[in-house]
């Protein structure tokens, strides 16, 4: 095998109360990419197609990536990178994280797998670090796993694969603005009363029990964010109006998605999630923001292989 073609997804980071820790896959929302072996030592990034990135391997977020993983290996080739990118840079729905995730898992594949998930994870942490500024894998683990996933820890890396409820369903709107993740971290404050914190670790306990025992309700009391979204939230046109939106259409809970400026629900069933999508498809063609929407199932299978030679 020479040559692979992926799907690359998107994905939910923060999910309300699990900020840095906590993200799910999506499924309707994705890049493609092509990786191929080339005789020419190193990684290169050869076509981008949808938007204006970096050709450089060292400032293009896939191609840090691939490098971490190449700097480890003993191979007499290198490899080219082409990305058709469907997910638009700063929309907070892992666009980076695509692109990080998408280079290592195409090599890995091409190379006979001898890297598994949570060693990709830590390759495409570097290239992450480039776009966010710091190292983290919310975003990068679903992707990878599928699902719903927990970053325990960093160093060592340790992902926990958290299991989905079967009719759950994520309803996405994506204005057309750009919030730099780490702008978004900027903002927020770098100490906390200790009465939210209280609030927040245990509404993500709850949350993550939920997601165990497929308690929507449970779900729906404890999607509820008392520490970043505050700050975050005044970056994001009509966020206020969005989120109560979603929920007087049925969501089961609403928030930002990664640092913004997209907002996601999450609701029981298709129905409802598609009568969230017009509800608040309706409140923002009322505004001058250009938006998109996205409805999805939890994708539990991560990134996926769409053709190999």
């Amino acid at each position: 095998m020479n040559e692979i073609k992926i799907f690359s997804p998107a994905t939910v980071a923060n999910v309300s109360c699990g900020f840095d820790v906590l993200g799910f896959c999506l499924d309707a929302v994705g890049d493609d990419m092509i990786i191929r072996k080339t005789n020419k030592k190193g990684i290169y990034i050869t076509k981008i197609v949808g938007f204006d990135l970096p050709y450089e391997t060292e400032l293009n977020v896939a191609g840090v990536s691939a490098l971490a993983m190449y700097e480890t290996l003993n191979v007499d080739f290198g490899f080219e990178i082409e990305i058709y990118k469907n997910i638009k840079p700063g929309s907070g729905i892992g666009s980076s994280a695509a692109s990080a995730v998408g280079s290592v898992f195409g090599m890995n594949e091409l190379l006979g797998k001898p890297f598994n998930k949570t060693q990709l994870t830590e390759f495409a942490i570097k290239g992450e670090a480039l776009a966010s500024k710091c190292e983290h894998a919310d975003n990068l683990a679903p992707a990878i796993f599928g699902g719903f996933t927990l970053v325990k820890t960093l160093a060592p890396l340790e992902i926990l694969e958290i299991p989905s409820p079967d009719d759950l369903f994520a309803t996405i709107i994506h204005p057309q603005i750009e919030i730099k993740t780490s702008e978004a971290r900027a903002i927020l404050p770098k100490d906390i009363p200790l009465n939210a914190a209280i609030t927040q670790w245990a509404n993500f306990g709850s949350l993550i029990h939920a997601l165990h025992t497929s308690n929507y309700n449970l779900i729906q009391r404890s999607l509820r964010d008392v520490i970043i979204e505050p700050y975050r939230s005044q970056l994001i046109p009509f966020f206020g109006d969005i989120k109560k939106a979603m929920l007087d259409a049925g969501a089961l809970g609403a928030g930002i998605s990664g640092s913004g400026p997209s907002i996601f629900s999450l609701s029981k069933g298709l129905e409802v999630a598609k009568n969230v999508e017009g509800t608040i498809s309706n409140v923002y063609s009322k505004t001058a923001i250009e938006f998109d929407i996205h409805v999805s199932k939890i994708n539990k299978e991560g990134i996926k292989i769409l053709n190999k030679k």
